[in-house]
């Protein structure tokens, strides 16, 4: 996650209350979003941007993950997410997804 994405989840936090942010991401690989995911609940673990050293615990999903995509227009999500879900790994990024809101999500939905 780039240092300007981290500067604004942040101020998104500290605006409306961490536990009333959500974050969604759609990374192509189950790492990367993996690594975004761990910067937005327990800080940038290259301490390289503004959320270096600070847990937010942020709840934050994949735009694949299956609670998400109940969530949107089924005619949108055919036409904007269908056709990369199709080439990727769906799989490794619930499953990373899934590991770090076990591990540092300070909200459970």
């Amino acid at each position: 996650m780039d240092l300007e994405n981290q500067k604004r989840v942040k101020e998104f936090a500290e605006q409306y209350g961490a536990e009333n942010v959500v974050v969604l991401l759609g990374a192509a690989e189950g790492e990367a979003a993996g690594l975004a995911a761990e910067t937005v609940t327990n800080g940038d673990p290259t301490f390289a941007g503004p959320l270096a050293g600070v847990s937010l615990g942020l709840r934050v999903y994949h735009v694949c993950e299956p609670e998400m995509k109940a969530e949107f227009d089924e005619a949108v999500y055919e036409e904007q997410v269908s056709m990369m879900e199709m080439v990727l790994d769906v799989d490794d990024i619930i499953a990373e997804m899934s590991d770090v809101r076990q591990q540092y999500c300070a909200f459970k939905d």
